[in-house]
């Protein structure tokens, strides 16, 4: 449904987004991940047809967006960063002209207005007008406009932006619940939101795709992906690494704590050690001891994201 070839924008001298290439398939929701300023927004433009690209090629539906913009883009369903809507409009009236526009008229314009009044929980404010509202209501008002004509294709700039905890979770469920019929890309700096929401997630970084994947191949690039954390009890913090140090399936062991009798470390494996082999021996090294918690870590797409992203000379200070 979304076919991005060597996508490239650059503001003057300043190279914004560098040959970016992915696809999106109906089914699929994709996260474009990214610190701010790595070209996440610049790149929602481009494939929305806002902005043209300086190189590259994007089709919605394969339709050429720069050479047959107008079918593709009534595929498409767009929120923009900072949700701009018309303020001195009630919300009805704003979600009935955007109906209008898309084509909808009678009866399926107001049908149209309210399955999305329904789907972005507008029912309290659908009388008000914009500029009365909340940021949080403000956001949904401009989410239902980019779905008011039931795109197949959807492209959502920070959708959770400004919402309190209770409506980030309606519209991640939305999001989910939408992405089993409709292709969705959507960007966010948010990593729960990634592991809540996202089919398939895409790293950007300084304007080109550093890592693609799904969350749980992402999570597996983490350096906790397969560590063991250990709780023993009497033994000192320096005797337990360095007994668990001579594992020979360990690359290193690190003392996270050491209080109250307890020392707590966690054991890095080597590539080659496979799960089962590498915690039996961890087992046999400390069988002299008390163990108060084993357990298998899984990676975390925040160290995933923090190595990815972070300048070299950053991650030498944050070690």
């Amino acid at each position: 449904m979304i076919k991005v070839e060597n996508l490239t924008k650059a503001f003057g001298t300043k190279l914004a987004v560098n040959n970016v290439s992915f696809s999106v398939e109906r089914g699929e929701v994709l996260g474009f991940l990214g610190p701010n300023g790595a070209g996440k927004s610049t790149s929602m433009r481009m494939i929305t047809g806002f902005i043209a690209p300086s190189d590259g090629k994007v089709s919605v539906g394969g339709y050429d967006l720069v050479t047959n913009p107008i079918p593709a883009k009534r595929l498409l369903g767009y929120l923009p960063e900072s949700a701009p809507v018309y303020v001195d409009m009630t919300v009805r009236s704003f979600l009935s002209f955007c109906a209008e526009l898309s084509g909808l008229r009678g009866d399926a314009r107001k049908k149209a207005v309210f399955r999305v009044v329904e789907m972005c929980f507008l029912e309290s404010v659908l009388n008000q007008s914009v500029d009365t509202l909340s940021k949080g209501y403000r956001h949904r008002t401009c989410l239902a406009q980019s779905i008011i004509h039931d795109p197949e294709v959807l492209v959502l700039d920070e959708p959770t932006d400004g919402l309190d905890p209770n409506q980030k979770f309606e519209i991640r469920s939305l999001i989910r619940r939408m992405g089993e019929r409709k292709a969705i890309v959507f960007s966010t700096h948010i990593l729960e939101e990634v592991e809540a929401v996202c089919s398939r997630a895409i790293i950007i970084d300084r304007g080109q795709i550093v890592a693609s994947g799904t969350p749980e191949q992402l999570k597996r690039k983490s350096e906790l992906c397969g560590a063991v954390l250990l709780v023993v009890r009497g033994v000192s913090g320096a005797q337990l690494t360095s007994k668990l140090g001579a594992v020979s399936l360990a690359r290193k062991t690190t003392l996270i704590k050491e209080e109250n009798g307890q020392a707590t470390v966690r054991v890095y494996p080597k590539s080659e050690a496979g799960n089962g082999p590498f915690v039996r021996e961890i087992l046999a090294a400390t069988s002299a001891w008390q163990i108060d918690e084993i357990k298998t870590e899984e990676g975390r797409l925040d160290e995933v994201f923090r190595s990815i992203t972070l300048p070299d000379t950053v991650k030498g200070n944050t070690k």
